[in-house]
C-alpha cells in the first residue's frame, strides 16, 4: 500500500493539523516525519480547541495509530505536558501512540544553547522559537545526539552527562548571557524521561514496512512549511529540518516510490512568523485586517503573524519541489469583505522580471500583482461548493489554473465541519 503525504506550502501555519484531523477517518496510520515542538497544529471540533506540538494530529480518532517518526526531535517535558492535557479525553495511548527509537531528544541544555545563540545574533536573529530544535539537529548531524532508544540503555545517564557537559562549555563561548537553573530543568526532564519509557518505543521504519505489507493506509504529516526547509527555504531564516516531501522519506524510512498522493496546503493569503524575507507582506489596513480576522497568532509562540497577499511565485515553487498532486486552500473566509484582492504573479528584481523563486529574496524584490474582485458574503456557514459566491469561486478557479494543480478542499472556518470537498 502506498503512503500519502501532507505538507505546508508556505511559511508554516497553513492549517495542516485541521486537515490531518479531517482526513484521518480514511487512514489507519498517521505518521509525523520531522520537526519538533516548534510546530503547533491546531484542531477545533465540538467547541474545543486543541494545539498539538509533538503528537500527530490523528490522535483524537478512535481507530488511527499515531507514529512519531525518526525525523522528529522530542522535548520530553513538552511531550509529557501534551499527554497530561489530553487526559480528559480518555485516549488509550498504549495502543494509539508509537514513538521511534531513532527520534532525537531535546535536552535542557539544547534550549539554553538556542537562547544564547539567538541572543548573540542581536538584530540578525532568525526568529527561533527557542525550543532547542536547532541545537538538537546540530548534535544529530554532528553525531553527538541522544536518541529515544538510548533511554533504555544502562549507560543512559552517562551519555546525558557527557553531552550536557559539552553544552555547558559551549555556552561559555557565546557573547550573550542566559540565566538558568539547570537543576530545576533537569528535575522536570528526568521525570518526563520516566514517563516517556512507558510508551511503545519502536523501530518505526520496520513498523511502517509491515504496515504497508498489510495494506494499511498511511498518511505522513509534516510540520512547518516548505519555505522553511533547510535546503529550499529562505535560508538562513529557516527551520533545521527537511520540511519538503523528501523529509518524509528520511524522517520515516519510506521509499520515494512508495509515496502516492502529495497533499499541499496553503492559505488564501500568506503569513509568516518571525524574521525573514516576505515579498508580499502588507503594512497597511489590509494586512491588519487579515491578521485580526484570521486570528493570526503563532500556536506555539503566541507571536503575531505577518500577513500579506498570496504569492503564486512561491506557491508554484513549493508545488514543483514537492510533487504536489492535490491542493487544499485554507482560510478563504478571512478574505470576505475585501473589495479587491491582489495576487502576486511575478517579481521585479535587480536582474529584471522573474517568474520563479530565486536564490535570494531578501532585498530588491518587488511583487508584480494582478487584481481580482472580492466578495462580501460570509463563507463560514456554507457547506457545499455550489453555495460559494461567484467572486470566491472565480478566485479559486484563477488559482487552480495558475498553479496547474486541482484544489480539492476549501476550508471556510477553523472547525473540522467547516471543510468543503470539491
Amino acid at each position: 500500500m502506498a503512503v500519502d503525504l501532507l505538507l505546508g506550502l508556505q511559511w508554516g501555519d497553513e492549517g495542516k493539523g485541521k486537515i490531518v484531523d479531517v482526513l484521518t477517518t480514511s487512514y489507519d496510520v498517521i505518521a509525523r516525519f520531522q520537526g519538533g515542538p516548534n510546530a503547533g497544529h491546531t484542531l477545533e471540533f465540538e467547541g474545543n480547541k486543541h494545539v498539538l506540538h509533538t503528537i500527530p494530529s490523528g490522535i483524537f480518532h478512535p481507530k488511527a495509530i499515531n507514529l512519531i517518526g525518526n525525523g522528529v526531535v522530542i522535548d520530553p517535558i513538552i511531550f509529557k505536558k501534551e499527554i497530561d492535557n489530553l487526559a480528559p479525553y480518555k485516549i488509550d495511548f498504549t495502543d494509539k501512540l508509537l514513538i521511534s527509537k531513532k527520534a532525537h531528544l531535546i535536552l535542557p541544555t539544547h534550549r539554553l544553547l538556542d537562547a544564547a545563540s539567538e541572543a548573540a545574533k542581536g538584530k540578525a536573529k532568525i526568529g527561533s522559537t527557542l525550543k532547542g530544535i536547532g541545537p538538537t539537529y546540530m548534535d544529530k548531524t554532528g553525531r553527538n545526539g541522544i536518541r529515544v532508544g538510548d533511554i533504555l540503555a544502562a549507560d543512559w545517564e552517562e551519555k546525558y552527562q557527557r553531552l550536557t557537559k559539552k553544552h555547558l562549555a559551549m555556552l561559555e563561548s557565546y557573547d550573550a548571557t542566559v540565566e538558568y537553573d539547570l537543576k530545576s530543568m533537569e528535575n522536570a526532564f528526568f521525570d518526563s524521561i520516566t514517563a516517556l519509557r512507558t510508551f511503545k518505543l519502536v523501530d518505526s521504519e520496520q513498523y511502517l514496512i509491515e504496515a504497508q505489507k498489510a495494506g494499511k493506509k498511511i498518511l505522513a504529516e509534516g510540520a512547518q512549511g516548505s519555505l522553511l526547509d533547510v535546503d529550499f527555504g529562505t535560508y538562513p531564516f529557516v527551520t533545521s529540518s527537511t520540511t519538503t516531501a523528501a523529509g518524509a522519506c528520511t524522517g520515516l524510512g519510506v521509499a520515494p516510490n512508495k509515496i502516492k498522493e502529495v497533499y499541499g496546503i496553503f492559505k488564501a493569503y500568506t503569513t509568516r512568523v518571525g524574521s525573514g524575507p516576505f515579498p508580499t507582506e502588507l503594512f497597511d489596513e489590509d494586512g491588519e485586517t487579515m491578521g485580526r480576522v484570521g486570528n493570526e497568532f503563532g500556536a506555539t509562540t503566541g507571536r503575531s503573524r505577518r500577513c500579506g497577499w498570496i504569492d503564486l511565485v512561491a506557491l508554484k515553487y513549493s508545488i514543483h519541489i514537492n510533487g504536489v498532486t492535490q491542493l487544499m486552500m485554507m482560510k478563504g473566509d478571512v478574505l470576505s469583505g475585501f473589495k479587491n484582492l491582489k495576487v502576486c504573479v511575478s517579481y521585479n528584481t535587480p536582474e529584471g522580471k522573474m517568474d520563479y523563486f530565486p536564490y535570494n529574496i531578501s532585498s530588491g524584490i518587488e511583487p508584480i500583482y494582478e487584481e481580482l474582485p472580492g466578495w462580501k458574503e460570509d463563507l463560514t456557514k456554507m457547506t457545499f461548493a455550489d453555495e460559494f459566491p461567484s467572486n470566491f469561486q472565480h478566485y479559486i478557479d484563477y488559482l487552480e489554473k495558475a498553479l496547474e494543480t486541482p484544489i480539492k478542499i476549501v476550508s471556510v472556518g477553523p472547525d473540522r465541519k467547516q471543510t468543503i470537498f470539491r
